[in-house]
């Protein structure tokens, strides 16, 4: 340790050595301060000028990105409500017109039955309506047709002789003739 208070000594008193490492001169240690200073200033005028204005220019850059990207978030979240909104609406749209669907489905199935057993109902009258008709002709038909027999029966009943056996067979054998017919 005394050998390094002895070098720091011999550095300060700018004494018995000269040129070497540690020794101090005032001359050079004021034209190193002075070339410091005007380094400094120089930085300043060309360099520290422009690098602060880059760094604040990138820093308000960065805090309007920063804000532009807080408002889009925000939008962006207002929009997804909005949207949110709008299907739930949609939604309750949907379930109205299918419940619309559906009341109208039924209104349409009953006015179509109510029309079908219309239909029907008109259909079996003119159904019944026609089977009496047809039934009252053919009864008219077959009262024509018996009165005929019954003609035909009588005439050939009175030109035969009036014997009863005759008769009776001559019946049976005209109606075993109308039964092939």
């Amino acid at each position: 340790m005394a050998k390094i208070i002895n070098l720091a000594f011999l550095a300060f008193s700018g004494g018995e050595s000269s040129g070497g490492l540690l020794d101090v001169n005032p001359g050079l240690i004021f034209w190193v301060v002075i070339t410091f200073v005007l380094l400094l200033i120089l930085l300043k005028k060309i360099a520290w000028g422009p690098i602060l204005n880059s760094l604040n220019e990138r820093e308000s850059f960065i805090k309007d990105s920063l804000d532009k990207a807080e408002k889009a978030q925000n939008d962006a979240e207002k929009l997804l409500e909005e949207n949110k909104a709008n299907l739930a609406k949609a939604e309750d749209e949907a379930q109205k017109i299918i419940e619309q669907g559906r009341e109208y489905s039924e209104k349409l199935k009953a006015q179509l039955l109510e029309e079908t057993k219309s239909i029907t109902q008109k259909m079996i009258s003119e159904a019944t309506s026609e089977i009496e008709r047809k039934n009252r002709e053919a009864f008219n038909n077959l009262k024509e047709e018996v009165a005929d027999i019954a003609i035909n029966a009588a005439e050939k009943i009175i030109r035969t002789t009036l014997d009863k056996e005759k008769q009776t067979k001559l019946i049976n054998d005209y109606l075993k003739d109308l039964n092939k017919n």
